[in-house]
């Protein structure tokens, strides 16, 4: 008998839920003045076998401790390793035993329309599973830091259902691997989550080995716009970065950087999408000679910048 696409879809989705289910956790997390006894909910997946876990850093807000519940499992207590809000990712480490990891995937191999399951504890329902596909990539997402408003760069939008709790909680492929930390609710059938990339891979180690993560910061805001026909053969690719903003004194300022040039390399690097820029933007960089290639009026221009340290207002 011919099997429906329905019974395939259906399959894939509960093979995802039996492998992750039991390894993204329940939340709670003490949180003085919330509305719901003084805890915040929320979720977090499982991604090391001693017991570190992976959430939001909204979720856990300023509390340095709290409790974490698997299914069939009485409920254990964790501690806060490291906390990003620029990126919206925490590090937590359970007192006790903890399901073996989830897989973690790659979220820049992701196509828009792929197959997505997230799973989670929304409202507080521990094991909940939806399905969608990702609806676009490379979204942006308003989030703050002390009182500064910043933007979480190259999120993954999804059309699977999320809801207050499922955030810290799973966004995996159809092969179980988790492509993406679920992290805001955008509106009815608009769900955001962080991908799992190189930039996030590097965010979380340095949370283990150090509880934050310092920042190098050149003052641009940059959009992707196409290179001219002209110099695409000779770059090999299609994108740069165009400068939309360049904050006074700011170190890109200082170096000579102007609104309307078209980033084309930036420490050597090829930089067309917002990630390209980020993931240069560590501490490493900080207080070093930062060399950027930009394309003004048809021509190259080569300029030197020296990368601050990001400091949250």
């Amino acid at each position: 008998m011919a099997t429906s696409p329905l019974d395939a879809y259906s399959r894939i989705v509960a093979g995802v839920a039996g492998r992750l289910t039991g390894k993204v956790a329940s939340l709670r997390v003490p949180r003085a003045g919330d509305e719901r006894a003084g805890q915040a909910l929320g979720s977090a997946v499982v991604f090391t076998s001693d017991g570190f876990l992976l959430t939001n850093a909204h979720v856990v807000g300023r509390a340095d401790a709290g409790t974490a519940e698997f299914a069939d499992s009485p409920a254990v207590p964790f501690r806060v390793v490291g906390a990003d809000p620029l990126s919206d990712l925490a590090v937590l480490r359970v007192t006790g035993d903890a399901p073996p990891p989830a897989e973690f995937g790659e979220a820049d191999d992701l196509v828009v329309g792929q197959l997505v399951v997230a799973v989670g504890n929304p409202l507080g329902l521990a094991g909940s599973v939806t399905a969608g596909v990702v609806s676009a990539l490379g979204r942006s997402l308003p989030t703050r830091s002390g009182a500064a408003a910043r933007l979480i760069e190259d999120v993954i939008q999804t059309d699977a259902a999320l809801n207050p709790g499922n955030s810290g909680g799973a966004l995996a492929d159809s092969e179980g691997r988790v492509v993406g930390i679920n992290t805001a609710v955008a509106g009815i059938g608009l769900g955001l989550a962080v991908p799992i990339n190189a930039t996030s891979r590097m965010i979380i180690s340095t949370l283990i080995g150090h509880g934050k993560v310092t920042r190098a910061y050149l003052g641009l805001v940059t959009v992707p716009a196409p290179l001219p026909a002209a110099h695409r053969a000779r770059w090999g690719r299609r994108d740069a970065l165009r400068v939309v903003e360049v904050v006074p004194g700011a170190p890109a300022a200082t170096a000579g950087l102007r609104p309307g040039d078209l980033l084309v390399t930036a420490a050597g690097q090829p930089v067309g999408k917002a990630r390209d820029l980020q993931r240069l933007m560590f501490a490493g960089a900080i207080g070093r000679p930062f060399p950027m290639t930009v394309m003004r009026n048809g021509a190259l221009v080569d300029v030197i910048a020296e990368p601050s340290e990001l400091v949250a207002a």
